[in-house]
């Protein structure tokens, strides 16, 4: 599923189910050692999908730290994203001499809890998502499944989307980037664009782009920055 929203230079792996903890390397067992049973089968799985995608660029596999704010710490020379949401593990991986940054999202594919819209969608971003469950998302190309009501979730895609150019923010600028921060606009051929509100020069750009996917009850999103 990830692999169909990301560049061919961007390594990818998944999982729909979760392995074995024996596959942690043991540096990285004191990090999930107070973690309850879902956090760590989440960690497990997707540090064992990271060292698959890195693989896929070459990488000898090898422990993957966590750094400021959870954040993976990657192998020199490369960049990457991990996520999961229920039923749901993936990594992306790219050489850092042909990316900036990587960040990738997953989530189920499900309205958004009440109350939260509004705490990450600007007026304007509300309007927008009123706008194109009017046009009936249902049909957009970029989908291939629905909500349970035949509806897409564009208030979820809109969260995962953020979620995705956070993960591409942070580790260039070691900053946090509000919901606020960032306005996307979607379309419902499959991709978003956004717009940052607050500059950094370590970003280089105002502007992002990304994809997006609904398969099989999940949504995903993806922003990949190349290198010039």
């Amino acid at each position: 599923m990830i692999s169909d929203i990301l560049p061919p230079w961007v390594a990818s792996a998944e999982s729909f189910g979760d392995v074995p903890e024996e596959t942690l390397f043991p540096e990285e067992r004191p990090l999930i050692a107070r973690a309850v049973d879902r956090r760590r089968r989440e960690f497990v799985t997707g540090r064992h999908c990271a060292r698959l995608a890195l693989a896929r660029i070459g990488v000898t596999p090898g422990p993957i730290p966590r750094g400021e704010r959870g954040a993976p710490v990657w192998p020199a020379g490369t960049v990457g994203s991990i996520t999961h949401c229920p039923g749901y593990r993936a990594a992306a991986v790219a050489s850092a001499e042909v990316a900036r940054a990587v960040g990738i999202d997953a989530e189920t594919h499900e309205p958004l809890p009440e109350a939260v819209l509004s705490m990450i969608a600007s007026p304007e971003e509300i309007a927008a998502l009123e706008a194109l469950g009017r046009a009936d998302g249902a049909d957009a190309e970029g989908t291939d499944a629905v909500g349970a009501d035949g509806a897409v979730c564009w208030d979820r895609i809109l969260f995962s989307a953020k979620e995705s150019i956070y993960k591409v923010w942070f580790p260039l600028t070691g900053r946090w980037l509000d919901f606020s921060e960032a306005v996307v606009d979607i379309d419902p051929s499959g991709t978003f664009r956004a717009r940052l509100l607050v500059a950094d020069p370590a970003m280089g750009t105002h502007t992002l782009s990304g994809r997006w996917l609904v398969r099989d009850g999940h949504i995903a999103t993806s922003v990949a920055l190349p290198r010039p």
